[in-house]
């Protein structure tokens, strides 16, 4: 079980000015294209049997669900009921993972708690169906989402929460360079029960050497012939929060 007593990122308060300001840009339902996967504006019509696939027909499967507020349902009738009502919010504003090496969908994740004018939004909903799972496509979807985030719409902070004894995804969070910021206890219910909420993010002005580590990471040369990498994402990002 994940200690809550992660170290929590030391930052110095500040109430400096923010000049310029934040252009308060909403996330566009647009495809964004990597080189392992690209992001598409999640659609019933079109991804709703692959993720169906992806994520039930096995115990395995459905553990993806264990956390998430949904899930598993009973039949592809329910999830496709649940992908349409997904594809009707602009926040969440939800995303298929479509895996280029197998061209089908594999995940799901959203930015959330979209908040142009001040700069904050946040990275959820995340699943990834076990063919996409501990792969550089599921690792990419995250990046060409942070990236657009903080580089392309200019947002301040981004955020990743998650339910506290939720070990893969606190693991996860470290590994992409989030910070560990504390945990709200009873902060709500999921399913009938109580969560207890880590909470991480990351700021505009600790991005930068972050980016150039997946940027190193994700390079073609980082990976043998069988696919395995050759160099740590997380190892290097631990290192930027080491100093």
């Amino acid at each position: 079980m994940e200690s809550p007593h992660e170290p929590v990122r030391r930052r110095p308060l500040s109430d400096r000015p923010v000049d310029p300001l934040p252009p308060a840009l909403w996330p566009a339902r647009t495809v964004h294209g990597g080189h392992y996967c690209r992001l598409e504006p999640l659609d019933v019509r079109v991804h709703a049997g692959a993720l169906f696939a992806a994520s039930h027909g096995s115990a395995e499967a459905e553990r993806i669900w264990d956390y998430l507020a949904y899930g598993p349902f009973g039949d592809q009738a329910a999830f496709a009921a649940w992908v349409r009502s997904c594809t009707a919010t602009a926040d969440p504003l939800f995303f298929a993972i479509v895996d280029e090496a197998r061209g089908s969908a594999a995940g799901v994740a959203s930015f959330l708690n979209i908040h142009p004018p001040v700069g904050s939004i946040e990275i959820g909903h995340i699943w990834f169906g076990s063919a996409l799972q501990n792969t550089a496509a599921a690792t990419e979807a995250l990046y060409l989402m942070m990236s657009h985030a903080l580089d392309e719409l200019s947002y301040r902070r981004l955020e990743w929460k998650c339910n506290a004894l939720n070990a893969a995804s606190r693991s996860a969070a470290r590994r992409l360079g989030f910070a560990f910021e504390g945990i709200f206890y009873s902060h709500v219910i999921v399913k009938g029960r109580n969560r207890d909420t880590a909470w991480y993010s990351i700021l505009d002005d600790e991005w930068p050497p972050i980016r150039a580590n997946f940027e190193l990471w994700l390079a073609s040369d980082n990976f043998d012939k069988d696919g395995r990498q050759l160099t740590s994402l997380s190892a290097a990002n631990r290192a930027l929060s080491q100093t």
